[in-house]
């Protein structure tokens, strides 16, 4: 079926009309006429993939990856960095006005690197290749080379061939110091040869066993310090964390703010790094891994205001009051119903919101906003090259 793309939905595919159905078809960009094989079809819309282009767009851009509309990893190749940014600037715009009944016209995007920004990759193995996986399947496209992991992960590639075929592996995790220097990897499956990768790494994992005298590698951002364990959570962008976390910095250093709750705390990166203008902060994080990451990232940073608590947020945070601050990061899925309910009870003065899913934000952002304002919204390319976008958000709360 031949059909003409009108414009980008919320993930980057293409969107057009036929019979009543919305199309989606990745790989396509507005005005673009194309044939559209059928993936699948529902009862309102059909999923589908190009055939054949007829008309393709102006701004459409070479692509430089052998993998892409393969391995599942990125979604915009085809648009230019400049393109993408815009495109997930209006797709912010759009969200908040669609389930936040919020308009902000001027939310100009923060970005850097387009390529070789990720510190951490996980690469899948069958039948004795590495790679990823096709999208939604078990078929695994092996690569030799990923355009958005930093180089260092990238170095890695061949040795780690070598050493999938001769042992029965399943994954191998790399992740790296945000500076390339340090290097942690994680075996899973059954590996009896590793001598070879011994030379090559810092830390060195098979299943749930440390093998390296070390289990953490050393990263900074700015000039905190912190340790990261296999399991622990850290932001994947070596480049733009810093300015993520400046946006926190900036806000509680221009502001009197003593006592700062710092919900899904992770590592504790986000409340060290403000630790300096506050006189407490109190982290929470219900993975285990997470917070004794965190607590030796404080006697590292000589960050002693800072506590962590291992437990779910939801559990303890009716035992805080007399906060003035809260830092909520949470997954995807956003701040459950009782989280958001008790933080309108705390009221704190501000809140800082960093969210990795603007639908999500842009919920909890039509309940907190009865009681706060709305001073910051600042998204961030934290993901290039794929549709995913984060966001930091400022509330203040109403006089």
């Amino acid at each position: 079926m031949k059909v003409r793309i009108e414009k980008l939905d919320n993930y980057g595919r293409g969107l057009a009309h036929l019979s009543n159905k919305i199309v989606f078809v990745p790989n396509a960009l507005p005005n673009e006429v194309v044939e559209v094989d059928i993936v699948s079809e529902k009862k309102k819309y059909i999923e589908g993939i190009v055939k054949k282009y007829y008309a393709t767009a102006t701004n459409r851009k070479n692509i430089n990856c052998p993998y892409y509309n393969l391995c599942g990893g990125c979604s915009l190749e085809h648009l230019s960095f400049e393109d993408e940014n815009t495109f997930k600037e209006e797709k912010v715009k759009a969200i908040l006005k669609k389930y936040a009944n919020e308009n902000i016209e001027n939310l100009p995007i923060k970005s850097k690197e387009m390529y070789h920004y990720r510190n951490k990759i996980t690469f899948h193995i069958k039948d004795n290749k590495l790679g990823f996986y096709k999208d939604n399947t078990n078929s695994l496209v092996e690569i030799d080379n990923c355009l958005l992991a930093n180089r260092k992960i990238n170095s890695l590639i061949e040795p780690l061939k070598a050493l999938v075929k001769i042992n029965s592996l399943e994954e191998i995790m790399i992740r790296t110091s945000n500076d390339e220097r340090f290097v942690l990897i994680k075996l899973t499956g059954k590996a009896s040869r590793y001598e070879s990768l011994i030379p090559l790494v810092d830390v060195l994992l098979i299943n749930d066993k440390v093998i390296t005298t070390n289990d953490k590698i050393l990263t900074t951002i700015s000039s905190k310090k912190y340790y990261l364990s296999a399991a622990a959570f850290f932001q994947i962008n070596k480049d733009l964390t810093k300015d993520l976390y400046d946006v926190a910095l900036e806000e509680v250093k221009n502001n009197s703010l003593e006592k700062a709750l710092d919900l899904y705390c992770g590592t504790g990166t986000i409340g060290i790094y403000i630790s300096k203008y506050l006189k407490e902060v109190i982290g929470i994080d219900k993975v285990k891994e997470n917070i004794s990451n965190a607590n030796k990232n404080r006697e590292l940073n000589n960050a002693l205001n800072c506590k962590f608590l291992c437990a779910k947020v939801e559990d303890v945070i009716d035992n805080y009051k007399g906060i003035d601050l809260i830092i909520v990061d949470p997954p995807r899925a956003g701040l459950k119903g009782k989280v958001i309910e008790t933080i309108l009870k705390i009221l704190p003065k501000e809140l800082i919101y960093i969210s990795c899913d603007v639908i999500t934000l842009a919920r909890d952002l039509k309940i907190l906003k009865d009681s706060y304002d709305i001073k910051l919204v600042q998204p961030f390319n934290m993901f290039p090259r794929t549709y995913h976008v984060e966001c930091a958000c400022i509330l203040k709360k109403k006089e």
